[in-house]
């Protein structure tokens, strides 16, 4: 059985972060730097009485200061203000040493800053204050000191208050001592209890059906507390992902779902959205989490509904989705194994999602910095290979001609994009190549190359038979190299058939001028490849061209030109 569950992690939700060391190599940190982040008092000492420049900073803008705040070393960070380190050297994420500190939880440390006149409302880049970090982190007691040293209730840039942070996060000590803010008013303490409430519902690490009810119970109390003050919910519209559900207006509604787990878990997946926005970067992690929960138990419609509904989210928010789009070839390949019917509308929605990411990815691609384009081409890669997996699925499903004509459709918007990998391999290219890689999670169950099926569907979408690679090789060049000619006769023979009927040239060179045929590795390859060998007049006129070096550039139209070069 699939463990969905199991495979959304944390490592998955984007938080800013503004931790920049690690244990790799620090560009720009001196000496002092190192000694100060490894907590080395003795030498930290003897840099500084030896000139060492304690507000020296790295290419992030780190100060040896920092580095002892994120280690929460108070005798160093003492020691280094003392000797005219500056508390105010922010990092290039304007992340601060109070923040650093904030975050880690080292209590003595943040109430020392603070008394070194720290600001303790100075904003990051990403807009969030000490008090942010203190409380997604759950640290109560720095919450408290900068509550003393009046941190103010601030919205950060994804609209969130610290509040609201630390109920997103399930802290629900930090919650119940930021209600007393002087900044929380009704309205907000009615958002916390009912975010806090929602959170446990969907979260892995700190799922809590009993205290869903209890603070949703709460808020719906502070609604009603004033008779002559109701303070109304605003209402969604029903999302079909959410069951059509609407959200519980009154106690004896909320009353009425008090044992029905399911209902209180899709309660709270749509009061996060109403209380985040489906435009905020965290909306969407509960919602994959409990999708995955429906997997791992077998429910796959409800799975593949809610995940459709975060993909959606996610792209409307122009968010990466390379992950999303692969838990969908799994899950429908765990499906196919276990013989459960896969819907072809449900392909057809995932497919075109996957035009629009792989679309949306190529631009990421072309406008990336170097530091970046690394990881922006590896997940555009991860997309191509992706839709290739939804393709094959689709030619497993049992789908009407209209579906399949609107599968078709998806394909054949991928197809004019030519979307290739780094090599300058197409899609085609990757359906008859046995080294394309496959996902080992349930997809490689049912999808594997080269494959004759999505070779075919592929054609018949318009792919281009003769396009070529970074090498100059066709997809005839590469099925020929196939290995297994004995024991997967079929396939081989079934591709060489589908390209040659398509248009194939038997005789085009790469190159290396080497022609499928020089390019074939084994005599199975090469008696099928001969068989279907059919030259036509054009391919001996350019071939008679190259071999008898009749000048042909700029005497014929370009196209005729780069189709003598292939001979």
């Amino acid at each position: 059985m699939a463990c969905f569950g199991k495979e959304i992690v944390a490592a998955d939700r984007n938080f800013t972060t503004f931790v920049d060391w690690i244990i790799y190599v620090i560009d720009g940190a001196t000496a002092l730097w190192c000694a100060a982040g490894a907590g080395h008092f003795e030498v930290v000492k003897l840099l500084v009485s030896h000139g060492a420049n304690v507000n020296h900073t790295t290419v992030t803008n780190s100060t040896p200061l920092r580095a002892a705040c994120f280690d929460g070393r108070l005798d160093i960070v003492k020691y280094l203000v003392e000797n005219h380190a500056s508390i105010n050297i922010a990092n290039k994420y304007d992340n601060t040493c109070l923040m650093i500190a904030a975050y880690k939880g080292h209590v003595d440390v943040v109430r020392y800053l603070l008394e070194q006149h720290a600001d303790p409302n100075a904003k990051a880049h990403c807009g969030a204050t000490a008090l942010h970090f203190a409380a997604e982190a759950g640290h109560l007691e720095i919450v408290r000191e900068l509550v003393k040293w009046k941190s103010a209730m601030m919205v950060n840039g994804h609209g969130m208050t610290p509040l609201k942070v630390a109920a997103e996060s399930c802290k629900a000590d930090v919650v119940e001592l930021l209600l007393a803010h002087a900044d929380c008013h009704r309205q907000s303490r009615i958002e916390a209890l009912e975010l806090l409430g929602a959170s446990f519902a969907n979260d892995r690490e700190n799922y809590d059906i009993m205290k869903t009810y209890h603070y949703l119970y709460l808020a719906m109390l502070e609604r009603y507390r004033d008779s002559e003050s109701i303070i109304g919910k605003e209402i969604l519209p029903q999302i079909e992902a959410y069951g059509n559900r609407a959200e519980c207006r009154t106690p004896q509604e909320l009353e009425a779902i008090r044992q029905d787990r399911d209902a209180l878990h899709m309660e709270g997946l749509i009061v996060r959205e109403r209380i985040l926005g489906s435009d905020n970067i965290d909306v969407s992690h509960p919602i994959i989490y409990r999708g995955a929960v429906y997997a791992d138990n077998m429910q796959f419609e409800q799975c593949i509904k809610l995940w459709l509904h975060a993909l959606h989210l996610r792209q409307k928010g122009n968010r990466n989705t390379h992950k999303d789009l692969l838990r969908f070839a799994q899950v429908f390949s765990q499906m196919i194994h276990l013989n459960e019917p896969v819907k072809a509308k449900d392909i057809e929605s995932v497919l075109r999602c996957s035009v629009l990411e792989i679309e949306q990815g190529a631009a990421r691609v072309r406008s990336s910095q170097d530091a970046e384009l690394h990881t922006a081409t590896d997940n555009y890669e991860c997309n191509i290979f992706t839709f290739l997996y939804l393709v094959c699925i689709s030619t497993k499903t049992q789908c009407r001609d209209e579906e399949q004509s609107r599968i078709n459709k998806q394909i054949y918007n991928l197809i004019h994009l030519d979307p290739r990998t780094r090599d300058g391999s197409s899609l085609l290219h990757h359906a008859v190549n046995s080294s394309t890689p496959v996902d080992d999670f349930h997809t490689n169950d049912v999808c594997s190359f080269p494959n004759a099926l999505v070779t075919k569907l592929l054609l018949d979408c318009g792919a281009d038979v003769n396009a070529t690679d970074h090498e100059g090789n066709t997809p005839l060049h590469l099925i020929v190299q196939y290995n297994r000619p004995i024991s997967d006769f079929l396939t081989l023979h079934s591709i060489i058939i589908s390209l040659v009927e398509a248009g194939a040239h038997t005789d085009m060179t790469n190159k290396q001028k080497k022609t499928p045929l020089d390019k074939s590795t084994t005599g199975v390859s090469e008696i099928l490849l001969k068989t279907q060998m059919k030259l036509s007049l054009k391919c001996l006129a350019a071939r008679a061209v190259r071999g008898y070096r009749i000048p042909y550039h700029n005497q014929i139209p370009k196209t005729l030109e780069e189709f003598v070069e292939f001979h």
